[in-house]
């Protein structure tokens, strides 16, 4: 149990993620883990997604030949790109089928996309799975994680001026669509970002890259400061 003491520690500790890694691999529900931490399930929820660890590597499997879409086992369609006039090859064996189709519809998996959100415990084989973007939860790698960002948020920012704009070519156009933080960074891993260095980006980064959009209050802040002035 976490230290002895129900509730004593705010923080998980290796020892927690190593419990939670085992019991999911048992298919145990995050309520039931959550009891034992003396924890809130929430707190197991949101362990586990924000340090899940994406995997790539088994999307060519035998039973997936690199096409996402669900409909690829009965779709007949032919030269749906429209590059090639006598293409008289099946989209579904094109490797350009998924960035051309208008009806492409990515195949996923529930567990994924709700409690437990990782592969850990599912019965079928890794081998024989034909989602392409798998998550596992391994207990060293999410404690590594964790100091890194609790490291990160204490130190700024650490990129270059390239880097920087670069990933602000992806962040700003969803900032403005209304997305969090939150959801950019869980959506978009290829990013490596943590939260809080996107926090460090609005406060402390570039003013062509920090710009409004950032901080939701940034002009009531500034108009209460304004304000204290003129009374100063």
């Amino acid at each position: 149990m976490s230290k002895y003491i129900p509730g004593n520690q705010k923080h998980l500790t290796l020892d927690d993620r190593i419990y939670i890694q085992n019991e999911l691999s048992k298919g145990t529900s995050f309520k039931d883990i959550a009891r034992f931490l003396c924890k809130h399930p929430t707190t197991i929820s949101k362990e586990v997604k924000a340090h899940r660890l994406s995997d790539w590597y088994h999307k060519g499997t035998f039973y997936n030949a690199k096409n996402f879409c669900v409909h690829r086992y009965h779709c007949k369609k032919t030269n749906a790109c429209g590059k090639i006039l006598l293409c008289g090859i099946r989209c579904t064996s094109c490797p350009t089928c998924n960035q051309t189709c208008p009806d492409f519809e990515k195949e996923r998996c529930n567990r994924l996309d709700k409690a437990p959100y990782v592969c850990n415990g599912c019965d079928k084989q890794i081998s024989h799975c034909t989602i392409a973007h798998k998550y596992t939860y391994n207990a060293r790698f999410a404690d590594r994680k964790y100091r890194e960002c609790l490291k990160e948020s204490r130190s700024g920012i650490s990129m270059t001026r390239r880097e920087l704009h670069q990933k602000d070519r992806i962040i700003s156009p969803l900032i403005e669509q209304g997305q969090s933080p939150y959801q950019i960074i869980t959506n978009h891993p290829e990013l490596e970002l943590s939260v809080q260095q996107r926090l460090h980006l609005s406060r402390y980064g570039d003013p062509d890259i920090a710009r409004n959009i950032d901080l939701k209050r940034k002009g009531e802040v500034q108009t209460t400061q304004g304000a204290q002035n003129t009374d100063l």
